[in-house]
């Protein structure tokens, strides 16, 4: 299966608003670059995917996806992040992508294992699988397959949404079940299990924070 994955990304400078209680914003900057650093190095990892697209309205964050090697592609008009991957769907599908999985950038402990997993449970189309975050409401990443298959219905609830436009097109819809993909990082609470988190990983694979 040709699978291309799409990572939005707000610009750096206004992203993790509702961390502004612990972070400032020059933090708040640094954690989000770092995050999708992660996330690019991870997916650069995943040898069965056919590319990378990361779209913003921040060139300084399409630039330093372009240090990674993955296509870029400019946002445009009213902030609005369905439509944004719409038309970059569109975009990969004119070059012939099969499966189109939309990844959000701020999953920093995500495997590339995580990728593997989900693409598996796609591979028989039409099919659709929603990787839900820990409080299994929002969603983190959507394999469609093929693309264009459903509407993106990011935003309050999105888990159930992507799940019900899946079942009124016949798709096969799967859940993909991961601790380490179920944890977008948004608020206080989930800083700190990033970090309690990466302590925990440090330990089971010494050596693991110096290879990223």
């Amino acid at each position: 299966m040709s699978t291309w994955v799409i990572v939005p990304i707000k610009p750096l400078n206004r992203s993790k608003s509702r961390l502004a209680p612990v972070l400032d914003i020059k933090q708040r900057e640094a954690l989000s670059r770092e995050m999708l650093e992660r996330t690019l190095m991870t997916l650069n990892k995943v040898k069965i995917i056919a590319g990378v697209m990361v779209v913003s309205r921040d060139t300084g964050a399409l630039s330093l996806a372009r240090e990674y090697g993955v296509q870029t592609l400019q946002e445009s008009g009213a902030p609005e992040l369905n439509a944004s991957l719409t038309r970059a769907t569109q975009v990969v599908g004119s070059w012939g992508a099969g499966g189109v999985l939309v990844l959000s950038s701020d999953i920093p402990l995500m495997r590339a294992s995580d990728i593997e997993g989900m693409l598996e449970l796609g591979t028989d189309g039409p099919a659709v699988v929603v990787a839900a975050d820990r409080r299994r409401e929002g969603t983190n990443a959507l394999l469609i397959r093929p693309p264009g298959l459903i509407p993106y219905r990011f935003g309050n609830g999105s888990l159930e949404k992507h799940l019900a436009e899946a079942h009124a097109v016949g798709a096969v819809a799967n859940i993909y079940e991961s601790k380490t993909l179920g944890l977008d990082v948004d608020i206080p609470a989930d800083l700190d299990l990033y970090r309690e988190m990466l302590v925990e990983r440090e330990i089971r694979e010494p050596g693991w924070l110096v290879s990223l």
